[in-house]
């Protein structure tokens, strides 16, 4: 959780996954998100880190990509431990405002 709290991080990991299954090179992901390369290594690696995202190396090339088993364990974890001290709030449908 600390890792998506940052938001460079966030953005990074939304555009991977985003990217689906085949991920996205370095150098595409620095240039959609407008990132330094200095920066963009540095928030890589702290999500490598925790494990949300992985890396591949393709000839020259390395390829970023969301870990979805991890990326669903957190979801998963989040979900189950929703409410258990308490009652959650009534769910509104999209768009509709209390």
């Amino acid at each position: 959780m600390e890792a998506l709290g940052n938001p460079t991080r966030l953005q990074i990991y939304r555009a991977l996954v985003r990217a689906g299954a085949a991920g996205l090179p370095v150098g595409k992901l620095q240039v959609k998100l407008d990132l330094a390369a200095s920066t963009l290594s540095h928030h890589l690696k702290a999500l490598i880190v925790v494990d949300l995202v992985t890396q591949e190396r393709q000839a020259t090339t390395l390829i970023c990509r969301a870990n979805y088993e991890m990326m669903h364990g957190l979801v998963d974890f989040l979900a189950s431990e929703c409410c258990v001290d308490g009652a959650c709030a009534p769910s509104q449908p999209k768009g509709k405002v209390a």
